[in-house]
């Protein structure tokens, strides 16, 4: 997952290769891009925030995301599309 922190408003804007992409509009300042990511993954997956977990990436644009209760096909189906 790819993460644009300050992108304006908050969403996911679809596949890069094999990453998805994801914008918030909070800065990367103190954390709060990745509880923005979080916070917006568990309401696009429709899954609790506490199910939501960064596993790699603090730091970086670059992230991965462990959703608990989600297998990964049915996590990939609650995601947008990928092309091709």
């Amino acid at each position: 997952m790819r993460l644009q922190p300050r992108g304006g408003r908050d969403g996911i804007l679809g596949w890069r290769g094999d990453r998805l992409l994801v914008r918030v509009a909070a800065p990367p300042v103190d954390g709060r891009a990745n509880m923005a990511l979080c916070r917006l993954l568990a309401r696009e997956l429709g899954v609790s925030r506490g199910a939501v977990r960064l596993a790699l990436g603090l730091t970086s644009r670059d992230k991965t995301v462990e959703v608990a209760g989600l297998g990964e096909a049915e996590l990939l189906a609650r995601l947008p599309p990928r092309d091709g």
